[in-house]
């Protein structure tokens, strides 16, 4: 179980939660799928460097998580 925090790396969300693609995709104008800085990019860095806020994407990312 993934520990979602604005401080998770992008690459921890896609590897952890098997449909982030679409979130990722929707906020961060078509993924960082293909990005080497996903491994090391926090989802805040993320967030702030596309213009959008990191607690309205957590929240969709939590909606995914399945316990």
């Amino acid at each position: 179980m993934i520990n979602l925090t604005k401080d998770t790396t992008i690459g921890e969300i896609i590897s952890n939660i098997p449909d982030a693609g679409s979130v990722i995709k929707k906020y961060f104008h078509g993924g960082c799928f293909e990005c080497p800085s996903m491994k090391m990019e926090t989802l805040e860095m993320g967030a702030a460097l596309h213009g959008h806020d990191v607690n309205e994407i957590i929240a969709k990312l939590k909606k995914l998580i399945k316990d």
